[in-house]
């Protein structure tokens, strides 16, 4: 990995921070032993599962006395009806597949390997019997002939027998459309007493597929559209933000409270008895939905009077976000890798875990049916795989924070910005893999060793609701928010502990205490610039989830099925706040690293000969930009004009 040596180490670290990119060495190469022997750990669970036949029984599937469907079997000790040859019979059928045991989330219904799955609804046993004689697939217990099935109904399945899908489940025949699997989804949902409410819910969000599908995509449209004005006219992107949020809130508050006024003057008689609670439903919905748009829209108003005289700087930052985005146009698409990557190594951790699943050995149950389970000490594999899921997460969020980092840092501490590579996102991947991954490892474990202390208590705190007295209650609680605001804490420092690595060349430790040091010295500067990019940003995503509400609540207030759309509309705005943060969260990355790259430059630099500064003539004008418009602000602008100015006496006398 071109690791450097002991020497050349020692005496890079001397000069690390005056020679940035110019001097690379492998940091953290424990952790990155650690990490590696730990995915070894996880590439054994899922061997052991498909080794012990897991894999194949989860695919094929597998009757009730332990058969896999589709081979020939072989004999299980002690358990009645196994080993037998199912070659030609390669689908699982359920005698009553509405035999659910809630608590497990399990089919307790006996399983049998056959030859089809019935295409139509079978209503009587002699159509059942013919189903056997016409396609030669016996849906009655193997001891039972098919000339029999009338005489031996408790052991043939529960009538109707329902018609199944065309394409089976992994090899299961899987009803079309049955009642009972409503029925399982309903008991899942704690937070609902009555299942009519349940129902109009999944009727208005089936009603309104289509239009849901339709705000989703425009979400994702009007996302690509702001990052196309952050990139190219980010100068009046500020002004525009404000004042459509402020346009959007309130003609969003104004348009909900008019349709509240208007349905609550409606007259009732008019509307038919069955549509009255829906009616009704969506009245509550209106009043809720105004309320919380009324003080949403104040408060809005409050933070932007007060951020009002530092627009100017905002301003400012994003030009100069907006050029490292016109020099590393790729940053834009580094959320779909991240995303891509993330959705492949859960489709394996799903994957593995339904193996263990199925993995073990043959064991009775209390109904004298074949269940897998794992004994002795692998029987806890599951919590390390849990601890994989979150780990691995984790390690590949930071590596795409080290790489927007990387790149960002390329951009900023290359003075000729023509002599950038080729492709700077990929010369840091390059730097990523030779360098930093144990760096990364290691920052990505202590995010997970406070993210699971905290789903633990989260856990604890769900089985015990409503059992624990108020003191348990507010202790718990507390611990959550505690663990969760330090863990946003970490997630900031790792941040910005990866951009000094990627900077100075340092480990973890080094890097995230200068990192410290840095943000302490500049915590004015921090908070009165950088906070004020994050909000504006944070604006841009209220905008898109505004419009796409907006436009979410005239369509399906206003179609032709009378349904409640309480739930597609939480649906279309969520989606939408996803999309939008996707797309803004790299911007704001991107300005956070150069932020840190300003600071150290500005620290470490005076702009004498041999000490010049890195940063270009638009951030220069920036600095001189931000302290004039501090001093503007009266007497307590100018205490932060001060603190904004470069530390060059600082730097003189370092």
């Amino acid at each position: 990995m071109g690791c450097c040596s002991s020497a050349s180490s020692a005496a890079q670290s001397s000069k690390r921070e005056w020679k940035p990119l110019e001097d690379r060495c492998c940091t953290d190469i424990p952790w990155l032993l650690l990490f590696v022997l730990f995915c070894v750990g996880m590439g054994f669970i899922c061997g052991f599962s498909v080794a012990t036949g897991a894999a194949a029984r989860l695919v094929s599937g597998y009757d009730s006395y332990g058969n896999i469907c589709g081979q020939k079997n072989a004999k299980l000790e002690a358990i009645p009806n196994s080993g037998m040859d199912h070659t030609h019979r390669k689908y699982v059928f359920f005698l009553d597949p509405c035999k659910l045991d809630l608590i497990h989330q399990k089919i307790r219904s006996v399983a049998l390997c056959v030859a089809a799955c019935p295409r139509e609804e079978l209503k009587t046993l002699s159509d059942v019997q013919k189903f056997a004689e016409m396609n030669g697939s016996a849906l009655c217990s193997y001891h039972i002939k098919p000339s029999e099935y009338t005489k031996s109904s408790d052991f043939c399945p529960k009538l109707p027998v329902p018609a199944s899908a065309p394409i089976p489940f992994f090899h299961r025949c899987a009803p079309v459309n049955i009642s009972c699997y409503a029925k399982f989804a309903e008991a899942l949902i704690t937070f609902v007493s009555d299942n009519s409410v349940l129902h109009r819910l999944i009727s208005g969000v089936m009603t309104s597929k289509e239009i849901i599908l339709g705000l989703c995509l425009l979400s994702l449209v009007l996302s690509m559209i702001l990052m196309v004005i952050i990139r190219y006219i980010s100068r009046v992107l500020v002004w525009i933000v404000t004042i459509l949020v402020i346009l959007g809130s309130l003609g969003g508050t104004g348009v909900l409270w008019w349709l509240y006024a208007k349905q609550r003057i409606s007259p009732k008689d008019q509307v038919l008895p069955e549509q009255l609670q829906i009616a009704e439903d969506n009245l509550r919905a209106l009043l809720i939905y105004a309320i919380s748009a009324t003080v949403f829209t104040v408060i809005l108003f409050l933070i932007m009077l007060v951020m009002r005289k530092r627009v100017a700087l905002t301003i400012a930052l994003f030009h100069v976000a907006g050029k490292v985005f016109i020099h590393l146009p790729l940053l834009v698409f580094q959320p779909f890798w991240t995303f891509f990557a993330l959705v492949l190594f859960w489709v394996y951790w799903i994957m593995t875990l339904l193996f263990l699943g199925t993995a073990g050995s043959a064991v009775l149950n209390d109904q004298g049916l074949v269940e897998f389970k794992i004994s002795g000490p692998l029987q806890y594999m599951w919590w390390y795989h849990v601890v994989g899921l979150i780990w691995i997460s984790e390690f590949i969020l930071a590596c795409q924070q080290m790489t927007v980092a990387g790149a960002v840092v390329t951009y900023y501490f290359t003075r000729d910005k023509r002599n950038l590579p080729f492709t700077p996102i990929l010369a840091s991947v390059n730097r990523l893999i030779r360098y930093h991954l144990g760096t990364v490892a290691k920052g990505s474990f202590i995010i997970t060793l406070v993210k699971i202390p905290r789903m633990i208590l989260m856990y604890i705190h769900s089985q015990l609701k409503g059992k624990e007295n108020a003191c348990a209650r507010c202790v718990l609680k507390s611990c959550i928010c505690c663990l969760w605001c330090l863990e946003k804490c970490l997630n900031y420092l790792n941040q910005n502990a990866y951009t000094a690595t990627a900077i100075n060349s340092t480990n973890f430790c080094t890097s995230a205490k200068d990192a410290f040091v840095i943000l302490v010295e500049n915590a004015l500067r921090v908070a009165a610039i950088n906070t004020v990019g994050d909000f504006m940003l944070f604006l841009g995503k209220v905008l898109i989830v505004c419009s796409t509400g907006l436009a979410g609540i005239m369509l399906l207030n206003y179609q032709q099925d009378y349904t409640v759309w309480v739930l597609p509309l939480i649906i279309v705005c969520l989606f939408a706040f996803l999309v939008a943060h996707c797309f803004l969260s790299i911007y704001e990355m991107v300005v956070d690293v150069l932020f840190l790259c300003f600071a150290i430059d500005t620290k470490y630099n005076d702009g004498s000969p041999g000490r010049e500064f890195f940063m270009d003539k638009v951030l220069m004008e920036f600095v001189e930009n931000s302290r004039k418009a501090m001093k503007e602000a009266g007497k307590g602008g100018a205490a932060d004009a001060r603190e904004l100015k470069p530390m060059a006496s600082g730097a003189s006398s370092a």
